[in-house]
């Protein structure tokens, strides 16, 4: 499916075309709408799925794409789209019954879509890989990146199940959330397709503070698998038909063990991890998550970016004791203290990181596949392991050093396809170099605003390969923006991704709402408002006394003396209950609970 053309009416109920009536009677038992007046026809590019709200009893939303760009196009003309404009549709959706609080909690419910939606990057392609013949088989599609596999699930089961008989295969549209970019370059006179694709994982997938670590099940907070891809021709074709297909994989993902940080409206927030591991809970985490990768990816080569001083420590020292307890011959575990070792700006030492693991990048090679003859394609070179590469956040200091990687691995496979002699370097090849540094720091931004809510720190070395004091100032800017959404918003993101994931599934009809508050929730989060007027009367009074009456120096001293003591008491309220104010999850609250230091008992963070 490329498109469909819905109409609808005045309610914005949907009145399909012939080409999707078939599908909606038979996939949602959606009832026919009579008599109602059209009053304009959508088009749809693709449906990323359905999903049921309050209203859910009496019809379910269907979340479209209505707009796309073209990114690119890679092997077999298969282009690389990014969604710009999303429509959430309801079906034959009837709202009498619900009370009021219920129709704000769908209003509620379908901003928190609408905002996910609008505020990452996802991306698609109507064709697949070619599988049997199937040029759009979403079989094949990794569930780890299937963004929509959960809004998916209707025409999934409804296509697996063998008593209906009914295929919505092309219907099923696998999207991804991450980062695509594709560019058309000339290198030596010789012309090349080079592409970043970056796709985030959906099963542990959260803000910054609300995700951190692993789940039991051995799942990674932000964890992301990067491809950069270069294809070309050999160097007598007459054609461009990119017949030589190189890449390499790396991944980042939170440091895997069970830790998080607790928000506390403080700048850093509260570190809590468990590093009992005796239990095996907790090293049977890390367990699983490595001997996934493994499967997935093969041997690990483990660099831990962390600080090796300070709140990072323990973290670090964690790390290390996991990998040291599992004692596996297939975990090689590098700590490069990225702070200290570029301190100073002197950000070019990340090479003495790639210097330590040159035989290793070395002897894992990269994919070569030679296409030259479509009858014949061969596999010349196959990447045997991976590099995983973590910091706190997974996005600064982790993209600085991917790049870095990636370039040293780029210089080897262009001289592999002959376009770089053996003494020749990229870095020398000033117009590539700026599309390669470009497309690395947008992909820093594009990872870390899911997750971080702004762009990256530390991209002016990723644009420019130097480290600038316009850098230092953009950081410093964005890490104020993060610290406020961090603390006052994320609540809300992370209530998005939950509920478009499936993590959190409305109950339609329910009359419990998740959003409203209780009246001593309200007066606690009024403190800090008492606190800023104090503020300001404090100051009003200081300079203009006259404005409230007060002719007398000792009343004047007095009223100061009294609101300086209530900034006082509101502020060490502020600082002694810091995680009341914070923007918790509502539609998961327990969520929050966190084992600590091996204890049988949890610490579970109340947030109303």
């Amino acid at each position: 499916m490329e498109s469909i053309r819905l109409s609808y009416n005045s309610n914005h109920n949907i009145r399909p075309d012939k080409q999707v009536t078939m599908f909606l009677n038979c996939l949602l038992y959606a009832p026919p709408i009579q008599n109602a007046h059209i009053e304009g026809e959508l088009l749809v590019c693709g449906i990323m799925g359905f999903i049921q709200l309050q209203a859910g009893y009496k019809g379910e939303y269907m979340i479209v794409i209505t707009g796309y760009q073209r990114v690119g196009t890679l092997m077999q003309n298969h282009d690389i789209l990014r969604a710009t404009s999303f429509q959430i549709l309801p079906i034959a959706r009837d709202t009498n019954g619900l009370s009021s609080q219920q129709l704000e909690d769908e209003q509620a419910y379908v901003h928190l879509i609408e905002s996910h939606l609008k505020k990452n990057g996802f991306y698609f392609s109507y064709r697949q890989a070619q599988v049997q013949g199937d040029p759009n088989n979403w079989r094949e599609a990794d569930t780890r990146f299937f963004w929509n596999y959960f809004l998916s699930q209707k025409l999934i089961s409804a296509t697996l199940n063998s008593r209906t008989h009914q295929d919505f295969s092309s219907f099923i549209l696998p999207v991804i959330q991450g980062f695509v970019s594709i560019s058309p370059a000339v290198i030596n006179h010789r012309a090349v397709t080079f592409a970043l694709i970056s796709r985030r994982s959906q099963e542990r997938a959260g803000t910054r503070y609300f995700s951190r670590g692993l789940d039991e099940e051995g799942n990674a907070s932000n964890f992301v698998e990067t491809e950069q891809i270069l294809l070309c021709d050999p160097s007598k074709s007459l054609v461009q038909d990119n017949s030589i297909r190189l890449s390499y994989v790396q991944t980042r993902g939170s440091v895997p063990a069970l830790w998080g940080q607790i928000p506390n409206t403080r700048y850093t927030p509260k570190l809590w991890l468990n590093a009992n591991l005796s239990d095996e809970k907790v090293i049977g985490a890390s367990r699983a998550h490595f001997n996934q990768q493994k499967k997935l990816y093969g041997p690990q080569i483990l660099v831990n970016l962390v600080n090796t001083k300070g709140y990072e420590l323990p973290v670090g020292q964690l790390y290390a004791a996991i990998v040291k307890e599992l004692n596996d011959p297939e975990l090689k575990y590098v700590h490069f203290d990225f702070h200290h070792e570029c301190r100073k700006m002197k950000w070019h030492r990340v090479q003495l990181l790639v210097d330590q693991l040159e035989q290793d990048l070395r002897n894992q090679k990269y994919c070569v596949y030679d296409v030259t003859d479509p009858h014949s394609p061969i596999l010349r070179k196959l990447q045997t392991s991976v590099v995983r590469s973590n910091c706190m956040d997974c996005l600064d200091r982790t993209n600085v050093v991917q790049s870095t990687l990636s370039r040293w691995v780029l210089n080897r496979q262009l001289r592999e396809v002959g376009i770089l002699q053996s003494t020749e370097v990229i870095e020398n090849d000033e117009q590539f170099m700026q599309i390669f540094r470009n497309m690395w720091a947008d992909n820093a931004d594009g990872l870390s605003i899911p997750y971080s809510g702004t762009g990256a720190l530390k991209t002016d070395f990723t644009r420019t390969g130097h480290r600038t004091r316009i850098g230092l100032v953009h950081d410093f800017n964005n890490s104020a923006i993060r610290y406020l959404k961090n603390n006052y918003s994320d609540g809300s993101r992370q209530d998005g991704i939950d509920l478009i994931l499936g993590k959190y599934q409305v109950h339609a009809g329910t009359s419990n709402s998740p959003f409203k508050a209780t009246p001593t929730t309200m007066m606690i989060k009024s403190v800090p408002l008492v606190c800023v007027s104090a503020i300001s009367v404090f100051f009003l009074v200081l300079i203009s006394p006259e404005l409230f009456g007060i002719e007398s120096s000792l009343l004047q001293t007095f009223c100061i003396s009294v609101i300086l003591t209530v900034i006082v008491v509101c502020w060490l309220f502020i600082q002694q209950n810091g995680t009341e104010f914070v923007d918790w999850p509502k539609l998961l609250p327990a969520a929050q609970k966190h084992h600590v230091d091996g204890e049988a008992k949890n610490v579970i963070v109340h947030h109303n």
